[in-house]
């Protein structure tokens, strides 16, 4: 058998129905668009397309309109955290990036308290995005004028979850923490080419160890507090992968599954092993995000289903069947699998020796 001919295919089941749930039809374009989980509810922040800004319901199954954007924020590629107040009544969004460089950059606050057990009046202060200030009044941006803040990722952790970890075009992370509202490093990942639209999620409980992914590019990245420094390692992406732009990921027990395209993929953490889902899609998706419910039992799909991004679509999944699947599958190929970890180990070693050549 040539190693080099190894790929790791769907198998084609019959038996396999699909795991997915077609849900009520999204009010807005979700094309990249922003979503946080709070409660029973998936906060949906703009789109590509769309200023609006929504909750979906998880057990109604139907969507409430919470706020716009302002007019003059332009948000193609923005991110959205939750800031993790302990208060459960409400939640505190952050809202920044979707500027190219050479451009104002906007960094919003918005205090949340549910649309659907609460009415708010227009007087009212919360669900309405407003400037984020200091103490002092300024207003605080986050981003420089001549960073390119489109695609933008960001995740929040430090001991204290104080810290905002934020990736960004070309190949840039920088540290920025949220009790003092200043910048406390800038630092060029150690990559060929450039990053967009990426993968950027939380490894460990105080995201001091992150994962990147972007196209052909993996890293884990580990972040030591007390000195303010960074370690890469870089890791092998899935090849049929890199030709997605973008993706959706959910990480759980010790896995992290991708979305996107026609196809999804899963990277076991524990055994650095990649394998495409064996799962058979409703239909290709596009500038999708993935999140989980809020006791990890389902796991939504948002994004487009169509070439020319004019169709939304909202799936569900229970992750228990899903996980399931996807293991009885790998037991059933392990020789595919073994054949594929030794034709990556076949790159690596001719990379390496390449390298040492030009060397």
């Amino acid at each position: 058998m040539n190693l080099n001919d190894v790929k790791i295919e769907k198998t084609l089941n019959s038996d396999i129905s699909s795991p997915f749930q077609t849900l009520a039809s999204p009010p807005i374009s979700l094309r990249r668009a922003q979503c946080v989980v709070y409660n029973y509810e998936i906060l949906i922040c703009g789109s590509y397309d769309s200023k609006e800004c929504y909750s979906y319901h998880t057990i109604k199954n139907q969507y409430k309109y919470i706020c716009s954007y302002p007019k003059n924020v332009v948000s193609f590629g923005h991110c959205v955290v939750s800031l993790g107040d302990s208060n459960q009544n409400e939640i505190t969004l952050l809202s920044f990036g979707g500027q190219p460089r050479n451009q104002r950059k906007h960094t919003l606050v918005m205090k949340y308290i549910s649309v659907w057990d609460n009415e708010i009046t227009d007087s009212n202060p919360l669900n309405k995005w407003v400037a984020l200030r200091n103490n002092d009044g300024k207003e605080i941006i986050i981003g420089r004028y001549e960073d390119d803040y489109q695609g933008v990722k960001a995740i929040i952790g430090g001991s204290n979850d104080h810290l905002l970890f934020v990736t960004y075009h070309p190949k840039n992370i920088d540290v920025f923490d949220l009790n003092t509202l200043k910048y406390i490093n800038f630092y060029i990942l150690p990559t060929d080419g450039y990053i967009k639209h990426q993968c950027f999620l939380s490894a460990d409980k105080h995201c001091n160890h992150m994962l990147l992914f972007s196209k052909s590019k993996g890293l884990s990245i580990e972040y030591d507090e007390q000195r303010n420094i960074f370690q890469f390692h870089e890791m092998r992406v899935c090849a049929a992968m890199r030709s997605l732009c973008s993706f959706g990921h959910v990480y759980i027990n010790g896995c992290i599954l991708f979305f996107g395209g026609e196809d999804g993929f899963n990277y076991s953490m524990k055994d650095n092993k990649w394998t495409i889902s064996v799962q058979n899609w409703p239909t290709a998706l596009r500038g999708c995000i993935t999140v989980l419910n809020d006791d990890n039992t389902f796991m939504h799909i948002l994004g487009q289903s169509d070439e020319n991004y004019r169709i939304s679509i909202h799936l569900k999944t229970k992750i228990d069947e899903w996980m399931e699947i996807e293991q009885r599958w790998i037991e059933e190929n392990k020789e595919i699998l073994e054949a594929e970890d030794i034709r990556a180990e076949l790159e690596q070693m001719k990379r390496e020796l390449d390298i040492n050549k030009l060397n």
